[in-house]
């Protein structure tokens, strides 16, 4: 992985970031991962306002033919929204983060 395949990442991230905070989080990055950094970097490049719940339907949307959300929280497991954007560089929007329900980063 390279810069260049990250058209959207926001202003000081990295990929070297993004590999520290993986092994903080005991996270083995794989294509998969990767995927679902350029997808928030996107998402996030386009919306001014974001709202959780309509992206995690985004989530879901684009990786339907891979397993949605199921496949997600395997590769995400504090929650494909709150621990994919600590690893994507972005503040995760607020509600992302719920210690009583699991979402933990």
């Amino acid at each position: 992985m390279n810069m260049q395949d990250f058209p959207n990442a926001p202003h000081g991230w990295s990929v070297k970031d993004t590999e520290k905070k993986a092994i903080e989080l005991g996270l083995e990055l794989t294509n998969d991962h990767w995927s679902v950094v350029q997808a928030l970097q996107e998402y996030f490049s386009k919306n001014d306002s974001i709202n959780r719940r309509e992206l995690t339907d985004a989530l879901e949307e684009k990786f339907h033919n891979k397993g949605g959300l199921k496949k997600l929280y395997k590769l995400l497991p504090g929650g494909p929204v709150a621990q994919g954007c600590v690893i994507a560089g972005i503040q995760a929007p607020a509600g992302s983060i719920d210690h009583s329900f699991g979402s933990v980063v």
